[in-house]
């Protein structure tokens, strides 16, 4: 019988010296071969943990967390412009009444975000320095480890040696990501570098419009992609008929304005309400100067251009939820008229609606801006629409909420357009001031949700990072 106490290692082949020692049998005639290892055996679990500890390293220094550095950085960024651009409002305005009080606190709410953003800034580069001196100390370990392993091996097989540099590989990598300044990363199509969205903070600022309690449904916010000069700009839309249709929209110069209601501007789509090419529903949003809307009895989405005060339009297809057939909706109440939804994102206008041929569950179009507006690509979802109370996109990404009592709705889907992945375990709360939320719109210029929650204008502020 042969036996053996020799290690198989992974890697190295070991060198062994065969001691035969020639054993008579107690039974007579039975020869026993019997093997020795005169070297040590070799210390398989040091290789093993050179290989955790490098794959570690790769993992935990990669571009996307350098990216989430860029991204608050670029947050910070924005965020002084903003403050720069609010200050030179207020010096503006009239200081002597409350319209600069209201810019006052606007710039005191930003200058908070920016200490915010400061805050999570020095964190974050801290914790990456500390990962960066921890990861050296393992460099150095592996380099040790390495050579003593080299010094067990007496064969220098040339397999196990190529074997061997591929792990030298991934250490010089290591080296050289912690030696040196890594440009820019670059980032996949449609995340923008903000990682995902996982939380929703605020109200930021809320205030409840002009009109009033009267006119409980509508939509307000700022033009993702304004003209020049018109950067500052907000708009709103009530539907002054019978809360389900409008046929105006108003805009304001600045946020203080439109808080306190005043010196709006007035553009008329139709002197009548409701008729052909005027507002249904309160899903819709502005860009490029040209609001995008359910027009008016049809399945057709209207684009509105503010300029040349003009309607052009672009058909959904024939089998698309309109007049109240696929709305948003909750167990308690339906919301008539939400048969469409629309929302903007880095990237542009999409389109939210059900068909019957996707069996009333979501469908996403992108709405090219030309004139007349074209549709573009299209997804399919199996979200069904009646057990969603509103939707918008970031990046690329279709989040929806539902409703779970009269203080918060909850963000619990999001459909990836990049990746076609769906999920339904997000659990992102929103406080709302009212029971209902009309419309919600997610804005690319500041990061904020423009809510209308029955007749209170609304902001919050998202949150980004890695979700799990």
């Amino acid at each position: 019988m042969l036996t053996s106490n020799m290690s198989h290692s992974k890697r190295f082949f070991l060198t062994v010296i065969f001691l035969l020692i020639f054993i008579q049998s107690a039974r007579g005639k039975d020869c026993v071969c019997e093997l020795e290892n005169s070297d040590p055996d070799f210390p398989e679990y040091k290789l093993d943990n050179v290989e955790l500890t490098a794959s570690q390293c790769t993992e935990n220094i990669t571009s996307e967390k350098i990216t989430e550095i860029d991204r608050l950085v670029l947050g910070l960024q924005r965020r002084i412009w903003q403050l720069v651009d609010s200050v030179s409002i207020l010096e503006k305005e009239d200081n002597g009444n409350l319209y600069a009080a209201v810019s006052l606190r606007i710039i005191e709410l930003e200058i908070a975000e920016i200490q915010d953003l400061l805050d999570e800034l020095n964190q974050t580069t801290s914790t990456y320095q500390q990962l960066s001196i921890q990861a050296a100390e393992e460099l150095r370990n592996m380099q040790e480890t390495m050579e003593e392993l080299e010094m067990s091996d007496h064969t220098q097989a040339m397999v196990k040696q190529r074997e061997n540099e591929l792990i030298k590989k991934e250490l010089v990598w290591c080296q050289n990501v912690l030696n040196s300044t890594m440009p820019p990363p670059t980032l996949s199509p449609g995340h923008c570098g903000l990682g995902h969205l996982v939380g929703v903070s605020g109200p930021k600022t809320y205030s409840l419009t002009v009109y009033g309690t009267s006119y409980t449904f509508g939509a307000w916010g700022r033009d993702a992609n304004p003209a020049p000069g018109d950067e500052n700009k907000y708009w709103l839309v009530v539907l002054s008929s019978s809360n389900v249709y409008g046929n105006f929209i108003r805009q304001y110069n600045s946020l203080s304005t439109i808080i306190l209601g005043i010196d709006p501007t007035d553009t008329y789509i139709s002197s009548s309400n409701p008729t052909t090419n005027t507002i249904q529903g309160p899903n819709m949003v502005m860009y490029g100067n040209a609001l995008y809307y359910n027009c008016y009895n049809t399945y057709s989405v209207c684009q509105f251009n503010l300029t040349t005060q003009s309607v052009s339009t672009v058909a959904l297809p024939n089998d698309a939820g309109y007049n109240s057939k696929f709305p948003f909706a909750h167990l308690g109440t339906t919301y008539s008229y939400t048969d469409m939804d629309f929302v903007t994102d880095e990237s542009g206008v999409y389109v939210i609606y059900a068909t019957t041929s996707n069996f009333g569950n979501v469908v996403i179009s992108k709405v090219e801006t030309s004139n007349p507006p074209v549709l573009g690509q299209t997804w399919s979802t199996s979200l069904h629409k009646r057990t969603v109370t509103n939707t918008f996109m970031v990046c690329g990404v279709l989040y929806a909420t539902r409703y779970l009592d009269q203080e918060t709705e909850e963000i619990f889907y999001s459909y990836d357009t990049k990746t076609n992945k769906e999920r339904y375990d997000l659990r992102i709360h929103i406080k709302k001031m009212q029971t209902n939320i009309q419309s919600i719109n997610y804005n690319p210029r500041d990061h904020l949700l423009y809510v209308f929650n029955d007749a209170y204008i609304v902001t919050y502020v998202t949150k980004f990072g890695e979700l799990y």
